[in-house]
């Protein structure tokens, strides 16, 4: 009898097999290898900053106490210039702007990880002389978010660095704490730039 069994499973399955439609080799494996091109591509971030390559006039605001439940912010203008490095696989990011509270000027490095196939973000002022703790994170549907964990006035927060609103000619830039685990954000830092024409860094 279980030989029987095995005999009548083949021929069922022989049966329901020659029912099928029958799929070319050629179009199976076309569609094989363009199903796995675009997971790749879509996978592949590395070129994902090449829309800031330039020169840009910014505009700052900058909430002066953050997590403290001040209102105050203070605006600047000044000037963002990003140069291309790796091949667009990290950039640089320097960053100098005026306004009454002052004179700001900063760096930020970009390195793309292609194992993870996320960026992180790595800021530094010319005051403290040093890198901070990067933010990482990806770019989803034109869209940036970038995180991480850090110490403020001896607090455990979040940090979330958000890029959005990205056009030819503009983009948006929002920095926001949490001190709660992510239930609440408070924005503390806002840049919205425009590209300077005829400026290129490559």
């Amino acid at each position: 009898m279980p030989v029987l069994r095995q005999l009548l499973t083949y021929a069922i399955g022989a049966a329901l097999m020659s029912s099928l439609p029958a799929v070319p080799a050629q179009a199976a494996s076309d569609a094989t290898r363009a199903a796995v091109h675009e997971i790749s591509a879509e996978r592949d971030g590395q070129h994902d900053f090449d829309f800031e390559i330039g020169a840009w006039k910014t505009h700052l605001r900058r909430l002066l106490h953050p997590l403290t439940g001040s209102t105050t912010w203070v605006e600047y203008e000044g000037t963002t210039v990003v140069t291309r490095l790796w091949n667009g696989r990290a950039n640089l990011l320097e960053f100098e702007v005026d306004g009454p509270a002052g004179h700001i000027e900063a760096l930020n490095l970009r390195l793309y990880n292609p194992q993870s196939h996320q960026w992180s973000l790595n800021f530094a002022n010319s005051k403290g002389g040093g890198l901070g703790q990067p933010t990482i994170g990806e770019f989803k549907n034109g869209r940036g978010e970038f995180l991480d964990q850090e110490t403020w006035n001896g607090r455990a927060i979040l940090v979330r660095f958000v890029i959005s609103d990205i056009t030819p000619g503009s983009c948006h830039f929002e920095q926001a704490f949490s001190d709660d685990g992510g239930k609440t954000w408070e924005v503390n830092w806002t840049a919205d730039d425009t590209r300077i024409k005829d400026a290129t860094a490559n």
